[in-house]
């Protein structure tokens, strides 16, 4: 069950939210770690029990931390519970590409099970060990209270595809938090403007991806067309769960950071990092990048440390293919080389040269990242450097139908009017806000016929 999906839509959260309304404030937290549970449950009931199993170990993790006296103690404790969680995360996001690589060297030659990735695993591993780390540096007090600390851990309003959510920024609003019309409003508005994003924008440009990212031998028309299309797609697929995420947050009285800043008008690759999927990148930051000793340590150290980090971040992208590693790598050079760069007095670029440098190597970084294979990465880079023929394949001419461009059209204007509200009631009439409040309901309406009409698309970043 995905959030773009009619069971989602008009089953489970108008029970939900039916639940949660009648009950009182203290069983708040206990409906919303039921319900998430359930949420999980529906997907797949055979992975039910490990989500409550890393709810319960989180939890005792804090406890054990906690109650610890000696440094030496609290390390080994903190160790042992990240152990446990980082070993999970390997089993089902690593083991297969483990096991086909070791096979293709002839290293392995019995039969393996495929092992499936539980959705949102990745998340929640994050969550368990920045809290376990936090109060391990005392930073946030433990939560004594299981339901508290696992309506924290389980919440399903984010846990598929983030934000990363830090105990730290909710542990308020798990103790009291507000529950009302103005606020379920304003959540409700975010939730339908995130949605309109996913679906009439990244939805239907996801066919035009998959048949340009399919083809063997792609011209330069069919190579930069699906590369373009993917990080217009990732973007707003991404970044519409996000918002989404955000307003389902808010409608419960949550408030969730922000996961995005218009990354593609960064800068510099730094600047892009500080724009995209911001809860990952401060994670990363705050716990690998700065206790490996970032920039503390010398050049040398500093650009190691970079381009470590990095090329875990990549790896933890995906556990299907060697792809998202180098994908991250090549971040880290990009980082590396920035530095460098900088460091060593050289002339800055022009700030519109800076703008498409950085624009121009994200796009291409994302085509690794989309290509199943490294030989399929390989054929676009040929098709986008002019090494193919220059015309459309017939394939991708025909995906551009009419009816396409209007549903992406359509996405687009229903996504940028509500961002403008407050600038066309500043420079036009304060009437026109007035006017503009609708559209999110009304795209809204357009995206759930879409979804009636053919069905729900999974988030790209669904098992990550």
């Amino acid at each position: 069950m995905v959030f773009a999906s009619i069971e989602f839509l008009i089953i489970f959260l108008p029970l939900f939210f039916l639940i949660y309304a009648l009950v009182g404030p203290a069983y708040r937290n206990a409906t919303l770690l039921i319900c998430s549970w359930i949420f999980y449950g529906w997907w797949s009931p055979e992975f039910l029990l490990l989500f409550m199993l890393l709810a319960l170990f989180g939890w005792i993790g804090g406890l054990a931390i906690d109650r610890t006296k000696t440094t030496k103690t609290r390390g080994w404790t903190l160790a042992l519970f990240i152990g446990f969680n980082l070993s999970t995360l390997i089993w089902f996001k690593y083991a297969n590409i483990f096991v086909e690589t070791l096979s293709s060297f002839g290293f392995m030659s019995a039969e393996w099970k495929h092992i499936i990735l539980p959705i949102g695993l990745s998340f929640i591993v994050l969550q368990s060990i920045s809290y376990l780390i936090d109060v391990y540096r005392r930073t946030v007090v433990v939560d004594r209270s299981f339901v508290s600390f696992g309506a924290y851990q389980s919440m399903f309003v984010h846990l598929i595809a983030g934000p990363i959510i830090r105990y730290d920024w909710v542990k308020r609003e798990l103790q009291s938090r507000p529950f009302d019309w103005p606020h379920f409003c304003q959540g409700a508005r975010r939730f339908m403007i995130g949605m309109s994003m996913k679906v009439l924008i990244a939805d239907t440009l996801s066919p035009i991806v998959d048949v340009a990212f399919a083809l063997k031998n792609p011209s330069f028309s069919d190579a930069w067309l699906g590369c373009i299309a993917y990080s217009l797609q990732l973007f707003f697929d991404f970044s519409g769960y996000s918002a989404m995420a955000i307003g389902l947050g808010f409608m419960l009285g949550f408030r969730f950071p922000e996961n995005f800043n218009s990354p593609y008008l960064a800068s510099s690759i730094q600047d892009f990092w500080r724009r995209w999927h911001i809860s990952l990148s401060s994670w990363i930051r705050d716990y690998l990048y700065i206790p490996l000793g970032g920039n503390r340590k010398g050049v040398l150290r500093n650009n190691i440390n970079l381009l470590l980090t990095m090329s875990i971040a990549g790896l933890w992208h995906g556990g299907d293919s060697w792809n998202f590693l180098l994908w991250g790598m090549a971040h880290g050079i990009a980082l590396c080389g920035s530095k460098i760069w900088v460091d060593a007095g050289l002339p800055k670029p022009t700030l519109v040269l800076s703008h498409a440098i950085t624009l121009l190597f994200v796009m291409l970084a994302w085509v690794i990242f989309r290509a199943h294979t490294f030989d399929g990465a390989l054929a676009m880079y040929a098709g986008q450097f002019g090494f193919n023929q220059m015309a459309m394949s017939d394939s991708l001419i025909n995906m551009m139908r009419p009816v396409n461009w209007m549903a992406l059209m359509l996405g687009i204007i229903c996504v940028i009017i509500p961002a403008l509200s407050g600038w066309f009631a500043s420079h036009i009439n304060p009437l026109a806000q007035q006017l503009i409040k609708p559209w999110p309901i009304i795209t809204f309406v357009l995206s759930f016929a879409l979804i009636a009409s053919r069905g729900s698309v999974p988030f790209l970043y669904f098992q990550f």
